[in-house]
């Protein structure tokens, strides 16, 4: 992505506890939107006002009637925790957006994703000398947001 440095916000959390499935789709509702409209969005969604769309990673999710037609999905979820992080990532991102002058009114989000973190690996002691794997997966999250 060929942009100006002094002219965006990026912020980045490593290894957050929340699904990486859920927050591709998070990232990909929110990709391109302007920033208090995303924020509004999102919130929605955590307050069970909207559903958010499931692209991939949809099977066994509903059919919502409460999702807009514009995502041409009709399958949608409440993925709260990926919310939560989602947002607070999005929040660093302007505030670094704002600290480099930009307008606040005027950032639109250029580029989000959620990527594979670390898996931190622990075994479990079972009978009989056996064990079991008990795995935490994470998941990365980025947001550059740039002025429109």
């Amino acid at each position: 992505m060929n942009v100006d440095e002094a002219r965006i916000g990026k912020a980045v959390k490593r290894n957050v506890t929340a699904s990486l499935r859920d927050l591709y789709n998070v990232c990909r509702a929110i990709r391109g939107m302007k920033v208090t409209e995303a924020e509004k969005f999102l919130t929605d969604v955590l307050e069970g006002k909207q559903a958010l769309p499931f692209w991939k990673h949809q099977r066994g999710a509903a059919h919502r009637s409460n999702i807009s037609p514009k995502w041409k999905v009709k399958s949608g979820r409440y993925p709260k925790k990926a919310i939560k992080y989602v947002l607070e990532v999005l929040s660093y991102a302007k505030a670094n957006a704002v600290s480099k002058g930009l307008s606040e009114e005027r950032l639109k989000i250029l580029h989000a994703a959620a990527h594979k973190g670390i898996t931190i690996r622990r075994y479990m002691p079972r009978a009989f000398g056996r064990s079991t794997r008990k795995f935490r997966y994470t998941s990365n999250i980025e947001i550059i947001v740039g002025e429109v």
